[in-house]
């Protein structure tokens, strides 16, 4: 072939790539810093700007996440929406009316459906519970009484003492008949040796593993990782919140050298329903058993009104960053915020800005140390934003502090797995509930208020006076927000 026709060739086919993987980025990308970034790669360098692309600018992670939310909307259609075990083919059981709800709740419950979906459900119990000392108990409590179902969903699943407990409590009560289903996350369990599943499986025990990674097929993705962390008993009592299962959690043993802090939540009444529903949709995704519960009951427990909020990627909205975004808007006096991981939206920070100019205290209490360095790093960066506008930014002491909630006006509270970054808000699946009562907020802001009197308050000139070395360090890790 004539040399010159081949160069010829060779240049539109380049040109072809270039403009094909350029459009591709226009169309799909959601910023527009990202979508300029791509184009300019794809048609400033031949061949390899649009290998590039594939490679690291397609977002499989939201086309495999759409799939998923295709299958759950399938499955609802199927089962016409019953896996909450209600009776009613559609609402969850507990579901109030709007005319029914306080006033002082209903511009924060209009906010919620409008972004969920999902009406309030009352006749609620709540129990805050402290590290595992206080949680683990209650926990294998519910696995050793239970005579029907136990639902677990964790990500980190150890297997020292603590785990071995769960681990024993879970195969006895498999060994008497109940169905037990533990669904652990696929690189959340690597975490620990031997892994939790193989022991479980020895056991008898039904174990699913969500998006495992594999070579053949490939899956090697560390996004889309399955955060949420479930455990239901019997349809009756459920149990959520940022805690995973493992030693690191039982904060008063002297042994413990790296203690991690967290709050856990116990529930009784019709929200259960909410989170069985939640556990079996991920059950039938990592098996394709998308099975009818048991019916749960429905009668009320409590006075407290809650809302499961489920988060993921590949769904129309993010919709636990919406809703943090709506609830904080909507605040008259306060908002406190505790989370381990901080690097806040463009939203959410507009959002936290926009209170505080207008008088609400906004304060935000994060780990002093904390064992993502990157992450305390990046976040430093971005902190002038809000401490510009007013907002109170804390650092509280160790030991690590792994915490997640939000406090609106001392009346609403938003708890659960979810931090407030892009891995947790865009790419893990996450799951939140929103509880209405200011009985059970009320010994969290004192919670919150008694951890910020001993934190360490951030001023705007610390930041300033940070060594050049520091602040390029910290700027640098800023870069990598969206992976962090």
């Amino acid at each position: 072939m004539d040399f010159t026709l081949l160069s010829g060739l060779l240049v539109v086919i380049n040109l072809c790539v270039s403009f094909t993987a350029a459009g591709h980025a226009l169309l799909n990308k959601r910023e527009p810093r990202a979508s300029l970034g791509w184009v300019a790669v794809c048609l400033t360098f031949p061949l390899a700007g649009p290998l590039l692309y594939f490679v690291f600018g397609i977002n499989r992670v939201r086309s495999k996440a759409e799939r998923l939310n295709e299958e759950n909307s399938a499955r609802g259609t199927a089962t016409k929406g019953r896996l909450h075990g209600g009776t009613h083919p559609f609402l969850p059981p507990g579901s109030m009316d709007d005319y029914l709800i306080a006033p002082v709740y209903r511009t924060l419950q209009r906010s919620g459906l409008a972004v969920t979906g999902m009406p309030l459900v009352g006749g609620n119990d709540v129990r805050i519970m402290h590290n595992g000392e206080q949680a683990y108990p209650r926990m294998i409590e519910a696995v050793e009484c239970a005579e029907d179902s136990l639902y677990l969903a964790t990500y980190i699943f150890e297997t020292g003492p603590e785990g071995r407990r769960f681990i024993e409590a879970l195969s006895s009560a498999a060994a008497r008949g109940v169905d037990v289903r533990v669904l652990v996350d696929g690189v959340g369990e690597l975490y620990a040796f031997p892994r939790a599943g193989t022991l479980l499986q020895r056991r008898g025990v039904r174990v699913a593993r969500f998006l495992p990674p594999r070579l053949f097929p490939p899956q090697l993705s560390v996004n889309l990782r399955n955060h949420r962390k479930v455990l239901v008993a019997d349809g009756q009592v459920g149990f959520t919140g940022g805690m995973n299962l493992g030693d690191r959690h039982m904060v008063d043993n002297p042994e413990n050298r790296r203690p991690v802090v967290d709050i856990h939540f116990g529930f009784s009444g019709p929200v259960v329903a909410q989170l069985q529903e939640a556990f079996l949709d991920d059950w039938g995704f990592a098996t394709g058993e998308y099975t009818l519960p048991r019916r749960v009951t429905e009668e009320p427990c409590g006075d407290t009104l809650c809302r499961v909020v489920k988060g993921g990627p590949g769904q129309d909205i993010d919709r636990i960053s919406a809703l943090m975004t709506g609830v904080i808007s909507s605040a008259c006096r306060s908002v406190r915020i505790m989370t381990p991981y901080f690097l806040p939206s463009g939203d959410l920070i507009s959002a936290m800005q926009a209170a505080a100019l207008r008088g609400v205290r906004v304060d935000v209490v994060l780990p002093g140390k904390n064992n993502l360095p990157a992450v305390h790093w990046a976040t430093r960066n971005m902190l002038w934003q809000l401490l510009r506008f007013g907002v109170h930014v804390y650092y509280q002491p160790g030991p690590f502090v792994h915490s997640k909630i939000m406090l609106i006006d001392g009346s609403y509270a938003q708890v659960g797995s979810a931090n407030l970054d892009p891995r947790s808000l865009r790419l893990n699946f996450e799951l939140n509930v929103e509880i209405f009562d200011t009985s059970v907020v009320r010994p969290l802001v004192r919670h919150f208020d008694n951890v910020r009197r001993n934190a360490r308050s951030i001023t705007l000139s610390e930041l300033e006076n940070r060594s050049l070395p520091v602040r390029m360090r910290d700027a640098a890790f800023w870069l990598f927000t969206p992976y962090l």
